[in-house]
């Protein structure tokens, strides 16, 4: 696979991108539809993937009715989370490595993310990688979360480069239609969810793991310095 051109700028998602977390919040989504007795359905609970709580928290009153006491459960998922993560957070395959290649390259690199910034810092910090992206652009950074551009066209505007020069990498569905949408080459890498006929339309490329974006993009920068 080639890139249609030599990237200026790497944005990346953070959740089931560069963190295994999209697995532990759907554990805490269901250890709290369990605790609580709410039998949320699986389908509910999937739909939540990529989509940040606000807008989860709709989903859950349009299925479940607006008597759900949904803070109280969202309060729930948060803790639930947060014992998991403390034990199990761990990251994605190919993380250090293509950070060390966008580190050889002098490439810059931002994080793109529904999250907010003390979790972000949070998951960071737990991993020792706070120094290795220069910027975040997280909750609270942007009008519109994804699947609008808006948190992409910020992070690009944040790095002082053209969206159409970055490279996207995101797992999910509303993160690859926020990155098209800016216009922005994107490789979706796959996490909990298959990309669909839509999804294949937008991305640049799907690639099973970082350690294959790494590869892509190290041929595509060290044909370009051979030149």
């Amino acid at each position: 696979m080639k890139l249609p051109h030599i990237p200026a700028a790497v944005i990346f998602d953070m959740d089931g991108l560069i963190f295994d977390t999209e697995a532990l919040y759907q554990q805490a989504f269901l250890a709290a539809s369990s605790a609580g007795r709410h039998n949320l359905p699986i389908t509910l609970i999937q739909s939540t993937i990529g989509v940040p709580w606000l807008k989860s928290r709709l989903l859950i009153l349009e299925q479940m009715g607006p008597d759900f006491p949904v803070d109280q459960y969202g309060e729930a998922v948060t803790n639930h989370f947060t014992l998991l993560a403390t034990t199990q957070l761990r990251l994605k395959p190919g993380v250090i490595e293509l950070l060390d290649v966008l580190d050889q390259f002098k490439l810059p690199r931002c994080i793109a993310t529904s999250s907010s910034h003390s979790t972000v810092q949070s998951h960071l910090s737990a991993h020792g990688l706070t120094s290795r992206f220069d910027a975040v652009i997280a909750h609270g950074d942007y009008a519109a979360s994804k699947p609008s551009p808006d948190p992409f066209l910020i992070a690009a505007k944040r790095l002082g480069v053209n969206p159409a020069l970055c490279l996207a990498l995101e797992d999910s569905f509303n993160g690859v239609r926020s990155a098209s949408a800016a216009g922005m080459m994107t490789f979706m890498v796959p996490d909990l969810l298959n990309p669909t006929p839509e999804i294949y339309s937008l991305c640049t490329g799907v690639l099973s793991d970082l350690k294959a974006v790494r590869e892509v993009i190290l041929v595509a920068l060290t044909a370009d310095t051979a030149k």
